[in-house]
């Protein structure tokens, strides 16, 4: 059985996994994303990828960037939630662990691994959209993975939605990432609790009356409690996800796929 690693690497944490010929994920590992250190991502990348190796022989390691990614380089040319400009990261791990390393934009290896493996098995056409601490996507068009000339096809993230809205990490203003992700849900229960404590004292409660420490973690506990402010949080975020979707369901397939706002 031949088996490999695969890293996905997020704003916010490394989900690495070995993963056999048929898709099926062995085992799986999560470490935090030290995002304002390059050198620290990739040594959290090559650590989760060494600690694996340890226990399985695999013979390649593939890692997922959120990031602009030139495919043929290994590198990250730029990335809007982590501090990777011109970052050789396939170079950097792949000299750290001694195995081959070859680097993707997440959201291209998810619709290609949907298409061999997952939902969208038989379709020519895919998109897939994912939702963390941005909005990455990802386009299967004819059978076959389109990064696009420049490696960046497929960041509908970065469409302005809003004209001079929100500041992104993109350096624009109004993406739709500002409004459909993990940092939009984060902003909407902040603004909720800065603008009507009491409104949104379960929030608070949990986030130990630090408005600042409002998190994911905090809002989704709220909304499965059936708190009124964190729903409505899901609520605004939810709508801006599904107009998105809207505007790109014309091109896509019913098998089109979307992970969770996490």
């Amino acid at each position: 059985m031949s088996l490999t690693i695969g890293i996905d690497v997020g704003g916010t944490k490394v989900a690495a996994g070995v993963v056999d010929d048929q898709g099926r994920i062995v085992e799986k590992l999560r470490r935090s994303t030290p995002a304002a250190s390059p050198a620290l991502t990739a040594a959290v990348i090559a650590e989760a990828a060494t600690e694996l190796l340890s226990r399985h022989e695999a013979s390649a390691v593939g890692v997922g960037a959120a990031g602009f990614v030139n495919e043929a380089a290994g590198t990250v040319a730029f990335a809007p939630n982590l501090a990777w400009r011109d970052e050789p990261l396939g170079t950097k791990v792949e000299g750290m662990i001694g195995v081959p390393v070859v680097v993707e934009n997440d959201g291209s290896a998810s619709p290609w691994a949907e298409a061999r493996f997952g939902a969208a098995r038989g379709h020519a056409h895919v998109i897939f959209i994912s939702v963390g601490t941005g909005i990455g996507a990802g386009f299967v068009l004819d059978g076959r993975l389109c990064r696009g000339r420049w490696g960046m096809a497929g960041e509908p993230g970065h469409f302005c939605v809003v004209p001079d809205g929100r500041l992104c990490g993109c350096g624009n203003r109004g993406c739709w990432e500002q409004y459909a992700s993990g940092n939009a849900l984060t902003t909407e229960a902040r603004d909720l609790a800065r603008r009507s404590a009491s409104g949104a004292a379960r929030l608070l409660q949990l986030a130990g009356g630090d408005l600042d420490a409002i998190g994911g973690a905090q809002i989704t506990q709220a909304a499965s409690e059936g708190d009124p402010a964190a729903l409505r949080c899901f609520g605004i975020v939810g709508g801006w996800l599904g107009q998105g979707m809207a505007d790109l369901g014309p091109y896509s397939t019913p098998a089109a796929s979307s992970s969770a706002v996490a």
